[in-house]
């Protein structure tokens, strides 16, 4: 635990240098524009909201939502985004490596695999690499300067993209305060584990600020170990009584030893080698830079003017060792795991390795328009925006001559790079008090290239590296429309359903091969329903049921190395799949029920999705070709619970036990039942995980805190690819104290 003097001590030194650096930063500013007799309370943070932080707002979004709170994630204490997004409904989390340092989401049956089916939003600011050509999350924001995480899965999609299939996460940080406030909140545990978060914010005239600065390390969660320091800060100006303008930046800056291998299936069997390094000289840095500013200006009570301008690179170069199955492979270093008499149960490490070197760039601006007017006697509201979107991608492999090697000979060298124009219109029209209904269109235009400027080419039957320069081009244009309704039963329930378009363009890279050749790959279509109610009775049982069904007229089917499928030939159009279930939530507070002193929370939620192939698909399998029709989908469970009992006395002492269950799942389209040798392929067993956490509110200004995750030190497989099996994080305890002035 901390020593609270220690800690108190170090805010205050926390404090003094950010004042030191904030008053150089904006002493012109401050003395030719703010005096004090222009102080106003704070206003909001002008920036993009998916859902909104008022309860009440919940009533009028037609489509399944969920909003997670700060307090919930401070009484979770997670050690990772991974923590949180498992406990929401209809989302499945597989885990990679332990420390949540790439989240893997699947929505609704949805391939998992880099959350490429998900549109993640920072502050209402996409974090993809690049949100259309390359949507996979090698980048997820750090959870610990999260304040609150908006969910939305139904139709109002309509006003965000690219990603429109699966659903919108968006990952809220702390705003200026409207006062001096500064935050303290440190966290240790086994392994080495470490994370220090330190923030000073406050209101002077017309600007406010808030500067955190946050350092993540661990020697061992697993296999891994990890250094991350984000320093970032948030600032806003309110140039008069109609005009506000927030602007944020942001350093991100990772170091790991993250790899695609996993072990075998003979070496899971054995035991012991779960959390082996089998290739110790991998290494991951992710280097980000971002900058987004928003300008928000009232016109009157009724109009409303918000524009966000955003730029972002993220660098991401990964050395790997390579490795065979082989026993004859060439270049042996003589390390060998997993059992060499089973037939690719063995791997045999090579002295050379891979830099997969990517470095991309986004930068985009979207003006949004609010308009509240009457149609006759009828409220009704209008959003509209356009937003148009540049993206860049620079991708090199590099040879390696040694394991450890850090520089090589140049294999591959291409650019990528796309320009995508949005536009999208909403109108939510009051029938009446209680019955409301929206309909919407979002119109997606993306032309994309891919330069290739050297790689690998067959000539005469044998495989040469050599320069070239081969442009190849392509363009998607799609038509997003969505619609849908809410309904007021009474005071405590509320009806909504909705039916949209779902739509995902294709990855730059995947629809035009290597070799400068488009490959007729379509866009990712579906049909996407809902329909649900909502409930709160007197703010002590809450809960949402909800149905839903995603037909999708063509499912891409990846085929990358994230994803498993790194043998395979092309990318797949799968065809036709479905998806069709239902999710819940219910949540009692029987302290608030009884008007107890103190409070007794009981919580559950669960998903059911039955996720497959609804067309005839034939896969090869040796000799043969199976038909996969009605063959479940991929890393799709079946069944996903949790479930939460928590007990806080009044004095600030609270006690959380969480369960979760995930059922059986499939690593293959074959739906293979056995276990590959190498670990790849086979079922993945369900589970059930139990966490728990213990806070005291010391005072109004220091609380204490102890976590564990996998209480019972439950042993599982958490994923089988990309390149082996992935066990589940082993029992794991954390403590800390989190101290605010």
């Amino acid at each position: 635990m901390v020593n609270p003097s220690f800690a108190a001590e170090y805010l205050i030194m926390t404090r003094t240098a950010i004042l030191s650096g904030l008053s150089i930063l904006f002493s012109q500013w401050a003395i030719g524009q703010i005096s004090t007799d222009t102080l106003k309370p704070a206003q909001e943070m002008p920036q993009v909201l998916v859902v909104g932080y008022k309860d009440k707002l919940l009533s009028k979004v037609p489509g399944s939502v969920s909003v997670v709170r700060f307090k919930e994630i401070q009484q979770l204490a997670p050690v990772s985004g991974n923590d949180i997004m498992r406990r929401i409904p209809g989302l499945n989390v597989v885990d990679e490596e332990g420390a949540g340092l790439r989240i893997n989401i699947g929505v609704r049956g949805l391939d998992p695999d880099r959350s490429r089916n998900l549109l993640v939003l920072e502050d209402g600011v996409p974090v993809a690499l690049n949100p259309y050509g390359e949507p996979e999350l090698y980048f997820t924001p750090v959870i610990d300067k999260v304040r609150s995480i908006e969910v939305l899965k139904g139709s109002g999609q309509v006003l965000f993209g690219p990603q429109t299939i699966g659903g919108v996460v968006n990952l809220i940080t702390a705003d200026p305060p409207a006062e001096e406030r500064t935050e303290l909140r440190v966290k240790g545990g086994q392994g080495g584990f470490f994370s220090t978060y330190a923030s000073y914010g406050n209101t002077v005239g017309n600007m406010g600020f808030n500067v955190s600065y946050l350092r993540k390390q661990a020697d061992n969660i697993g296999p891994t170990w990890f250094r991350i320091n984000d320093l970032s800060a948030k600032l806003r100006f309110q140039l008069s009584d109609k005009s506000s303008v927030g602007l944020k930046l942001g350093v991100y800056d990772e170091l790991s030893n993250s790899t695609y291998v996993g072990i075998t299936q003979s070496m899971y069997d054995a035991g012991g080698f779960d959390y082996a390094r089998i290739a110790p000289d991998d290494r991951l840095p992710v280097r980000r830079y971002n900058l987004s500013v928003t300008h928000s200006y009232q016109f009157n009570p009724r109009v409303q003017l918000q524009t966000t301008a955003f730029a972002y690179t993220t660098t991401r170069n990964w050395q790997r060792q390579d490795f065979s199955s082989n026993s004859s492979a060439a270049n042996q270093t003589g390390v060998i795991w997993g059992d060499a008499s089973i037939s690719g149960g063995a791997l045999y490490m090579l002295n050379s390795n891979g830099h997969r070197n990517r470095q991309f760039e986004v930068m985009g601006v979207e003006p949004r328009l609010s308009i509240k007017g009457k149609i006759g006697s009828k409220e009704n509201k209008v959003n509209a925006g356009v937003r148009y979107l540049y993206e860049k991608a620079n991708e090199q492999f590099v040879i390696g001559k040694k394991a450890d090697a850090t520089a090589g000979d140049l294999r591959d060298n291409e650019i990528r790079s796309g320009h995508a124009l949005s536009g999208y219109i909403q109108d939510e029209l009051a029938i009446s008090s209680r019955f409301s209904l929206n309909a919407g269109i979002r119109l997606e235009s993306f032309q994309y290239n891919r330069r290739i400027l050297r790689g690998r080419f067959s000539v005469n039957g044998a495989t040469v590296v050599a320069d070239t320069n081969v442009l190849a081009k392509g363009n998607v244009l799609v038509v997003i429309p969505g619609g849908g309704f809410n309904f007021v039963l009474n005071e405590s329930l509320n009806l909504f359903g909705g039916v949209h378009r779902g739509f995902a363009p294709p990855r730059t890279k995947d629809a035009i091969t290597s070799s400068g050749f488009a490959i007729d790959l379509d866009a990712e279509s579906s049909w996407n329903y809902e329909l649900g109610l909502r409930f709160n009775h007197l703010n002590w049982i809450n809960g949402e049921l909800t149905f839903f069904a995603m037909n999708f007229d063509n499912q891409i089917i990846p085929i990358s190395q994230s994803s498993g499928n790194s043998n395979a030939s092309g990318l797949a159009n799968g065809g036709k799949t479905t998806h069709k279930g239902v999710e819940g939530s219910l949540q009692l507070d029987f302290g608030k029920a009884f008007s107890w002193k103190h409070s007794l929370m009981i919580g559950s939620n669960f998903t059911f999705v039955d996720s497959k192939y609804a067309a005839d698909r034939y896969i090869s399998s040796g000799a043969d070709k199976i038909n996969v029709r009605d063959n479940k989908l991929p890393y799709a469970p079946s069944f996903i619970w949790n479930g939460t009992i928590g007990f806080e006395a009044k004095k600030g002492f609270g006690i959380r036990l969480y369960a979760n269950y995930v059922s059986e799942q499939y690593a293959d389209e074959l739906n293979t039942e056995m276990a590959s040798a190498n670990g790849r392929i086979g079922k993945i067993d369900s589970r059930m995980i139990f966490d728990g956490t213990a806070y005291y509110q010391v005072n109004k200004k220091l609380s204490l805190n102890i976590s564990a995750k996998n209480l019972g030190d439950k042993r599982y497989i958490a994923s089988r690819r990309p390149e082996g099996i992935k066990v589940g994080m082993p029992s794991f305890v954390t403590a800390g104290a989190e101290l605010t002035l």
